[in-house]
């Protein structure tokens, strides 16, 4: 299991999972105060990370075309495709929860709770990786990861202060 972590964390798809775990975590928070049923939380979090998915591969294939003036090869929607599923990977990362609270396994309020904590620890943990891998040392990448973890406590805390 070392080994895969270790070739994950290597990838370019680190930063795109990262990409959509902010998106998810968005998402989770926004719905939190009229829950849905878990399962149809779940479908929302997998029709979401589908469509950001699909949007990240024609913005990507948009982007391209107009910048060097020639269609993508399929090679390089292969590149794209790869980076929208690492996107959507971490859109749909909270659905897992819902689908326990679905099966009875949590309670809906529990899953909303687990769901924000996993997406800010997800967070964290890529920003304490990069930071390590980096050459920082582990309080400085313990800070750092703490920073960007920040990012989605601004989401919950600015939810709490509008609701």
């Amino acid at each position: 299991m070392r080994t895969g972590l270790e070739a994950h964390l290597g990838s370019r798809q680190v930063g795109r999972v990262v990409y959509g775990s902010i998106i998810g975590l968005a998402l989770v928070v926004a719905i939190e105060s009229h829950p849905p049923r878990p399962g149809v939380m779940a479908v929302w979090l997998a029709g979401t990370a589908l469509a950001v998915a699909l949007a990240e591969v024609y913005s990507e294939v948009v982007g391209v075309e107009t910048r060097t003036r020639h269609q993508v090869t399929r090679a390089q929607v292969g590149h794209m495709a790869e980076d929208a599923v690492a996107v959507g990977v971490g859109v749909a990362f909270p659905a897992v929860f819902f689908l326990l609270s679905a099966l009875g396994v949590l309670e809906v309020d529990t899953a909303f709770t687990v769901a924000k904590w996993s997406g800010l620890g997800l967070i964290g943990f890529y920003g304490y990786w990069a930071a390590r891998f980096s050459g920082a040392t582990p309080l400085g990448s313990l800070v750092k990861g703490a920073l960007v973890a920040l990012i989605g406590a601004g989401l919950i805390l600015l939810k709490s202060l509008v609701h």
